[in-house]
């Protein structure tokens, strides 16, 4: 399951499947990690909501001793370097773990690359360091997969801007020192009507104007919270825009929408911790007489779901590699996080049906993977807005 796409000649003629010994090492490295230090948690996080602060602080303290923490980031800004395909690889292993608990591997948005000046001291470079962290702010209760829509609004007020509105579903808000936040800054008349002009600010917690309240209950990944942020007439100087005034679309289209290829990654790394399952206790239980996995009901159901689990990881892979390569991955990062999520949703429910209803019980942590696994359809835009991403990649250059 190591193998990888490794793409060695530039000028394009020849591409390799197969991992270097520094891309076996990052799997090996993480998966390690992830066994001997998030599995034994994950059922006490389970029970207790949420990660203590103790509990967070040692997870970073050794990712930072293993010089994996920020490993997305270059290596000109203190990260560790990786390249996409690197990078999913080590997603998909993080993504065998609780994401509660391996949100603390740390990993910061990359979005943080567009700090200038001053910003990159506040901002980036504690990030990075992992003394602060950070957290994304686009949904607001009307305005999800339809970024124009947001209602959260900056206007200009005697040098400064002044913001009002909500957000809402801020993934892990509860731990963030700062949050990167996406609003409106005007409106463009076009032919196809009035569009949004859209900035990015960066706001500090407990700036004055701004409050970071308890989210809603979640059944997917639990003790990962999402939270509220509300803007009562919050008023920041310019220094604190990330990118260009009205450049939203910009910073957002350069940074975050490789960001899909993470939740593919670790929609892969969670299947096949299912699969694992299903497949060891395929081959223990009896009945009958026999193994379950020799009854054809349960055999044809394991290779079904392995070479669903292989497909999403090369689709996954693919189209990291393009990024790397420089190549146009839109359509091919939007069919990775469409199929491997809903492959996720498959791979789990089927785990459970091969063990009965001790799949369903808190012995095992399958009912809580079919649990985690329906939001991965949903953030990181939806799979109809994947779908749609595809089909418009595919209908445009015939005039559709």
């Amino acid at each position: 399951t190591n193998d990888i796409i490794s793409h060695n000649n530039k000028q394009g003629s020849e591409m390799q499947f197969g991992a270097t010994p520094e891309q076996d090492m990052i799997v090996e490295t993480v998966r390690s990690f992830v066994e001997q230090e998030i599995y034994p948690l994950e059922d006490k996080i389970e029970k207790l909501g949420h990660v203590p602060k103790e509990i967070a602080d040692n997870i970073k303290s050794k990712v930072k001793t293993l010089g994996f923490y920020a490993a997305n980031f270059p290596e000109s800004v203190g990260g560790g370097g990786l390249n996409h395909v690197e990078f999913a690889l080590l997603e998909r292993e993080l993504g065998r773990g609780s994401m509660a608990l391996t949100h603390f591997f740390g990993r910061p948005q990359n979005i943080l690359m567009a700090c200038e000046g001053e910003q990159i001291e506040r901002y980036l470079t504690p990030a990075v360091s992992g003394e602060k962290m950070d957290a994304l702010a686009m949904t607001e209760p009307d305005a999800g997969s339809d970024v124009r829509g947001m209602k959260t609004t900056a206007r200009r007020d005697g040098g400064d801007w002044v913001i009002n509105g909500t957000k809402h579903f801020i993934s892990g808000g509860d731990h963030a020192d700062f949050f990167i936040v996406f609003v409106a800054t005007g409106v463009d008349e076009t032919a196809h009507g009035p569009k949004k002009r859209i900035t990015c600010f960066l706001v500090d917690r407990g700036h004055p104007g701004f409050s970071v309240l308890p989210g809603y209950q979640s059944v997917s990944h639990s003790g990962y919270h999402n939270v509220i942020l509300k803007f009562e007439d919050c008023r920041l100087p310019d220094q604190q825009v990330l990118g260009a005034v009205d450049g939203g679309f910009e910073v957002m289209n350069s940074w975050l929408y490789a960001t899909r290829i993470t939740v593919a990654a670790m929609a892969v790394g969670r299947a096949r911790r299912a699969f694992d399952y299903a497949l060891t206790y395929a081959a223990e239980r009896q009945q009958f007489g026999k193994q379950i996995g020799k009854f054809q009901g349960i055999s044809f159901k394991l290779a079904d779901l392995v070479t669903e689990i292989d497909a999403a990881d090369w689709l996954t892979l693919a189209a990291a590699w393009r990024l790397d390569e420089g190549l146009p991955a839109n359509r091919e990062i939007a069919s990775a996080k469409l199929y491997a999520t809903e492959m996720l949703a498959r791979v789990t429910d089927e785990a459970i049906q091969i063990y009965g209803g001790m799949g369903l019980m808190d012995d095992l942590p399958l009912a809580r993977f079919w649990r985690d696994a329906r939001v991965e359809r949903i953030w990181d835009g939806t799979s109809e807005i994947q779908r749609h991403i595809i089909s418009r990649d595919l209908l445009r250059p015939l005039g559709g």
